[in-house]
């Protein structure tokens, strides 16, 4: 198994910028979210890295629907997760700049 078949994507809005996090569960249990800074965030759980994503303000991009991300300020068809080789090439993506609203 990959290590992408354990990742979910997160975001959160800011105004007309998608920040992106990317949650990774590990084999032992444990959490690590790959954050907009380029920064990888250590969890003990699953769990407890989802409430800190929760906690701010962060939702799952899989459970988005058109309705949660118009409510939001932008279209599932304006986003995509970021993706790259490796976490260097992640880093200049986890901040999305949407386009001008008509």
């Amino acid at each position: 198994m990959s290590e992408t078949d354990n990742d979910s994507w997160w975001l959160a809005t800011l105004g007309r910028t998608v920040v992106w996090a990317r949650l990774r569960e590990r084999e032992a249990g444990t959490a690590e979210v790959f954050d907009s800074d380029g920064n990888t965030l250590a969890y003990d759980s699953i769990d407890t890295a989802r409430a800190a994503l929760m906690d701010a303000e962060f939702v799952s991009f899989e459970g988005l629907d058109e309705d949660d991300a118009l409510a939001r300020g932008f279209s599932l068809t304006e986003i995509a997760p970021p993706q790259a080789r490796d976490d260097d090439g992640l880093r200049p993506q986890m901040l999305q700049s949407l386009g001008a609203r008509a």
